[in-house]
């Protein structure tokens, strides 16, 4: 699966609708004024299969993309910060 790479200053969630570590981190942007977008993998199978490939095989949420194409898995906001630059 080719995943578009996030704008920059801003990253891509993937999450889901129940994760408890995917709402704290997405108040933490939002406290934070970093854009992103949330993809739910529970909704779009493409994303759960890329999400598995970044993390050995398991759905871990929340896994970040960067612009840079990188990707974390439950980083938290002060890695985001650093990945961003911001």
């Amino acid at each position: 699966m080719t995943t578009p790479t996030p704008a920059p200053g801003t990253v891509t969630m993937y999450s889901t609708t129940w994760c408890g570590y995917c709402h704290r981190l997405r108040t933490q942007l939002d406290s934070a004024g970093i854009a992103y977008d949330v993809v739910d993998i529970e909704q779009q199978p493409d994303a759960a299969r890329f999400v598995e490939e970044i993390n050995g095989g398991n759905q871990t949420v929340p896994t970040v993309v960067f612009p840079d194409g990188s990707a974390a898995t439950n980083p938290s906001l002060a890695q985001v910060r650093e990945r961003l630059g911001v």
